[in-house]
């Protein structure tokens, strides 16, 4: 069992960067493959990025390649999302996942099992 919790959401004026932090609970985080989702109003929720149990591999979403970058520390039970340059596109509710696959890296929320309520983020011009 994993439960997960987002922070480090707010408003940013383009251009600017945010570290979102993914908090876990739970013995397997150290095991899991974790990633990170966003949902822009209206639209359907995307994959962001996504990083394996141990931090050796990573995946990105083509459009966000350069800009964000995703890391985890075990030891602290805590992956993030460095996001910078940001620009108001990149508006939405930012959602943290995990599955226990720990070599995965999936890009569809079906593949995930774990998830947290989100923190938003918020991008003007």
């Amino acid at each position: 069992q994993v439960h997960l919790v987002e922070s480090g959401g707010g408003l940013v004026q383009a251009g600017g960067s945010l570290r979102l932090s993914c908090a876990a609970s739970g013995r397997s985080f150290s095991s899991a493959s974790m990633a990170w989702f966003r949902q822009a109003p209206g639209k359907a929720r995307e994959f962001v990025s996504a990083i394996t149990w141990n931090g050796g591999n990573t995946r990105y979403a083509d459009s966000l390649k350069g800009r964000f970058t995703i890391s985890r520390d075990n030891a602290k039970s805590t992956v993030y999302l460095q996001m910078n340059s940001l620009k108001p596109e990149d508006t939405a509710i930012y959602y943290c996942a995990g599955d226990t696959r720990g070599n995965w890296l999936g890009v569809l929320t079906t593949q995930y099992y774990y998830w947290g309520q989100g923190t938003q983020v918020t991008v003007s011009l």
